[in-house]
């Protein structure tokens, strides 16, 4: 079975989001982890080098079940050229609601976003909540 490497770790939040750049991607970060904190009632923790996590959950992957393990049932990362959001597209509830968040991309697993002006905050904290509720997929 293999495991994901990308595992939770005892480094700063804080000290990750402050050494964020550029200033812009920084500061959307900082205000990131304000509305995950407020929607998820949690603390963040990071996830390997660059994620900041909410929540675990055990997930199988659908396609190759012997892949499985464990990930942050939702969270971001201020990277250099756009905020990463992972968990918000991946429930039948929020892929639904995805069209309504404003300007983004898509990736495999996470949604692109350049700036959060170009988003709906109110739409954000809905897809957190969304993200927040997922339990552990069922064994396969």
């Amino acid at each position: 079975m293999a495991e994901n490497k990308t595992q939770p770790t005892d480094a700063s939040v804080e000290d990750f989001l402050d050494a964020a750049t550029p200033a812009r991607r920084r500061d959307d970060g900082k205000a990131l982890a304000e509305i995950f904190r407020d929607v998820t009632g949690t603390e963040p923790v990071m996830w390997g080098p660059s994620i900041v996590g909410y929540g675990s959950y055990r997930y199988v992957s659908p396609a190759n079940p012997r892949n499985q393990g464990n990930w942050p049932k939702t969270g971001f990362s201020p990277r250099k050229a756009q905020l990463s959001i992972y968990g918000i597209k991946d429930l039948p509830e929020g892929a639904a609601l995805l069209p309504s968040l404003g300007r983004y991309t898509e990736g495999a697993g996470c949604v692109y976003v350049k700036k959060l002006d170009d988003i709906d905050l109110d739409v954000l904290r809905r897809l957190i909540a969304i993200a927040w509720s997922r339990g552990d997929d069922p064994a396969r």
